[in-house]
């Protein structure tokens, strides 16, 4: 029987001609690849919902996380026994998803495994009414994208002595408001809230270096304003992150509620979102990601 996939390109990739011989190359093997491209915003879930229409029960998508979080977001919305298999060609200028899941970076080697690959049921997060597959970020954090200057980023990857002279720059104010979970509460100033189902974001900056796609559970990770003579502390907790650190405090949880006098900005797998209160709710197992056989963020 032939096999048939449904290839949604991101419109900004679609000329690619790297990608464009790939899939030449793989229909000459007798793989039917149907190829569609997004053009606006509201495309990926007309695409994802006719796909499922037609019957086809894997799609690819190519493009960067904005693209995956799209595809998701579409296909988590389908009745769950009609939902297709999700295959990923990382085409984005970060690609923060793939690159912790371990999906190769050539175009060809990922769309042999988005066609020969196996599926493996992975979680995903509701967020009020939105969701993301990888990383939100809040207060601080939300700034933190790809073109973020690197001082910000060597932040996230344990250089936390830049980051008094760059909030103080760059005019950073930390939040204030109360975040609840299963475990209780934390009331009080927020610089950066790290909510992770993968473990990448920013650009390739590890947020969640354990966190694993499957278990039913969010990486948090809250770091509170802090003195200069007290950055030292702040390293040691960021490299030691655990539930009793005084401004680094890391915990896991399946849900979380924000509330916030003011709007905090969000960012839900690299794309804005504000609000002054929000529910984040895992999914479990509620899609089935085409992954490579050594995936490191599956649990056993």
């Amino acid at each position: 029987m032939k096999k048939t996939i449904r290839a949604i390109l991101n419109g900004k990739k679609a000329g690619n001609p790297e990608l464009r011989d790939a899939i030449m190359k793989m229909r000459d093997k007798g793989v039917d690849v149907q190829v569609r491209v997004t053009w606006e915003s509201q495309d990926m879930p007309r695409l994802v919902k006719e796909a499922v229409d037609e019957g086809i029960e894997r799609i690819v998508v190519a493009g960067g996380d904005g693209t995956v979080n799209e595809a998701a977001s579409a296909i988590i919305q389908i009745e769950e026994e009609k939902r297709p298999e999700l295959a990923i060609i990382p085409l984005g200028t970060a690609n923060d998803f793939a690159t912790a899941i371990q999906v190769p970076a050539s175009i060809k080697a990922s769309l042999s495994l988005a066609v020969e690959g196996q599926s493996a049921l992975v979680d995903c997060v509701k967020a009020n009414d939105r969701y993301f597959i990888n990383v939100a970020t809040a207060g601080f954090g939300a700034e933190v994208t790809a073109e973020t200057p690197v001082e910000l980023k060597n932040f996230l990857g344990g250089g936390a002595y830049t980051l008094t002279g760059v909030v103080k720059a760059l005019g950073f104010k930390p939040y204030d408001g109360t975040i609840t979970i299963e475990g209780g509460a934390y009331q009080g100033e927020m610089l950066l809230g790290a909510f992770c189902n993968g473990r990448l974001a920013g650009g390739g900056q590890e947020l969640a270096s354990k966190a694993m796609i499957n278990d039913g559970l969010m990486d948090l990770t809250l770091v509170r304003p802090f003195l200069p003579h007290e950055l030292p502390k702040v390293i040691e907790e960021i490299n030691n992150p655990s539930e009793k650190g005084e401004f680094v405090k890391h915990t896991r949880a399946s849900w979380l509620e924000i509330d916030f006098p003011n709007p905090l900005p969000l960012n839900l797998d690299g794309e804005p979102y504000h609000s002054r209160t929000i529910r984040f709710d895992v999914q479990p197992k509620s899609i089935r990601l085409v992954l490579p056989q050594d995936c490191p963020c599956l649990t056993s």
